[in-house]
């Protein structure tokens, strides 16, 4: 089955865009940080790191659902390294995601089973690491690394 969704962004001023996602979702601001922009918005890098962020904590959620489990309120922080490509350019080198459980892994049963899976249901993160080398790392609430990146 194909889908598709449609995103539609208007200029306003500068570099300042209105995003239209359709629908009953409500509209919002994108725009460049300073000094091109004015900073009023998130800039393309935040959305970029908002979608693989907000889709690979579904996918989190999703696969302990699969067994009936809830990670509690799952926290999920991208981190979106910009360098400059060989031709000078500014492009993302690298995201680096990190997922904090809401609850003790104890209190996962199948922990171990969703740790080896819920990547693979991520559609943008499997999507966006064609071209940008991610690293996902799961942490328990108390801090210890349930899975890293390697």
């Amino acid at each position: 089955m194909t889908e598709s969704i449609s995103v539609t962004i208007t200029r306003q001023e500068k570099y300042k865009f209105l995003v239209d996602f359709g629908g009953a979702i409500p509209q919002s601001v994108a725009d460049l940080s300073p000094p091109l922009g004015d900073g009023a918005g998130p800039t393309p890098e935040h959305l970029l790191a908002a979608a693989v962020a907000n889709c690979m904590s579904a996918s989190f959620v999703f696969a302990h659902a699969r067994y009936k489990e809830d990670p509690g309120p799952v926290t999920t922080t991208v981190t979106c390294e910009i360098g400059r490509n060989d031709k000078n350019r500014q492009r993302v080198t690298n995201l680096a995601i990190d997922i904090t459980l809401g609850v003790a892994p104890e209190a996962l049963a199948h922990i171990e089973r969703t740790l080896a899976t819920f990547e693979e249901f991520c559609t943008v993160s499997q999507s966006v690491k064609v071209g940008i080398p991610l690293s996902v790392t799961v942490k328990a609430p108390d801090g210890r690394v349930l899975k890293q990146p390697g």
